[in-house]
């Protein structure tokens, strides 16, 4: 912060006589042979009194020995803050004022206008903050081995602007999050395209076009954050999207894995049962609690007027209720626990439909009570 610090405090032993009443203005020369106030600034990291094209000081002496002594100065100081809401936080940062040598028995520190004696330019702006207001405020300050100071601090409240951090990280997380959702519309028989489509979401180093660039900007905001030891609210939103980005893949691979195993179960049905393959797409027969012998006969690709054994046709008709559609499964009763698996392997276009609504859904969930707590 560049500031003009301005005191002001009556020293008698400069008064001089003045018909016109009209004060005096010197240079930093006279402030060496004069008492001038040792104010420093608490918890500054780094001050210095501008000097160009000489010291930027004023020392105006009035005839009833009023001074106001005046120096440019520019500080950097610390400021505690707490970034547990972080982007979404507000920082109260304030500029404390203090003697260095006199207590507060010797000397007497306050503000002359109290906030009136603040006044800032309207043009003034800060890149990640607006200043939503300041104040002033004084008291002691307390040190065991020298006594009581007065203090004086200058109390800012900052806004941060958020929509830097929309653009550069909410938007791109909720993007890569929609994103991971388009495999829910590929046909899970299409396993080449859902396969070309997880690619696209690998890790990659550069962080640039992949699902896994929400550890890149994990990295890249936390990379520009202090060390904190506590979960800021952007790592809240970011893992949460990497969670769900996580879900998807492993949707994926559930899919991709009951599909690959309700291939291999009819393969082997096929090679167990080579007569049912022509009769597996072109005819399903809805059995009910009973079944004639000329169904059986039909059903095993037999004509009516063969007669099947006992045996044989028990063989047909399990093959049949293992393949035949989720109604007819439903009705066995005495094979309900090996369908039960097989309505699974069956349906695992279930778990896509399920997962466009499920998805979604939670996560505008989680974005509703993400910004009602945090914004």
């Amino acid at each position: 912060m560049t500031l003009y610090l301005r005191h002001y405090w009556k020293d008698e032993r400069l008064v001089f006589p003045s018909t016109s009443n009209k004060s005096m203005t010197f240079d930093g020369r006279l402030v060496k042979k004069i008492w001038v106030p040792d104010v420093f600034f608490v918890h500054s990291k780094r001050s210095f009194i501008h000097d160009t094209t000489t010291d930027n000081i004023m020392l105006r002496v009035f005839p009833d020995g009023q001074v106001l002594y005046s120096l440019r100065i520019t500080v950097t100081a610390m400021c505690n803050m707490d970034f547990s809401h972080f982007p979404l936080d507000s920082q109260t940062c304030s500029l404390e004022l203090e003697s260095y040598a006199y207590t507060d028995e010797d000397l007497m520190l306050y503000w002359k206008n109290g906030d009136e004696s603040l006044k800032t330019d309207e043009k003034i702006s800060l890149s990640q903050f607006l200043i939503q207001k300041f104040h002033t405020t004084s008291r002691l300050a307390f040190y065991s081995s020298t006594g009581w100071y007065n203090r004086l601090y200058i109390n800012f409240t900052l806004r941060r602007h958020i929509f830097f951090f929309l653009l550069q990280t909410y938007f791109p997380a909720t993007l890569m999050v929609m994103l991971s959702w388009v495999s829910f519309w590929i046909d899970r028989r299409a396993v080449p395209a859902r396969v070309s489509l997880v690619a696209e979401l690998k890790l990659d180093a550069a962080g640039i076009t992949t699902v896994l660039t929400m550890s890149t900007i994990i990295t890249g905001v936390n990379a520009s954050m202090p060390r904190v030891s506590y979960v800021k609210a952007v790592d809240i939103y970011l893992w949460v999207s990497f969670v769900f980005v996580f879900l998807s893949v492993l949707e994926y691979a559930a899919v991709n894995y009951l599909t690959t195993m309700q291939e291999r179960r009819e393969r082997k049905l096929q090679e167990k049962f080579p007569c049912m393959c022509g009769m597996l797409h072109s005819r399903t027969m809805m059995l009910g609690g009973s079944y004639s012998e000329s169904e059986a006969n039909s059903l095993a690709g037999y004509p009516r007027s063969h007669i099947l054994t006992e045996e044989e046709r028990q063989d047909k008709i399990v093959v049949h209720l293992a393949l035949s559609s989720e109604s007819n499964s439903s009705k066995k009763k005495g094979l309900l626990k090996g369908q039960v698996g097989l309505r699974i392997f069956q349906n695992t276009h279930a778990i896509d439909k399920y997962s466009r609504l499920i998805f979604p859904a939670s996560y505008i969930f989680f974005n509703l009570i993400y910004w009602s707590v945090f914004a």
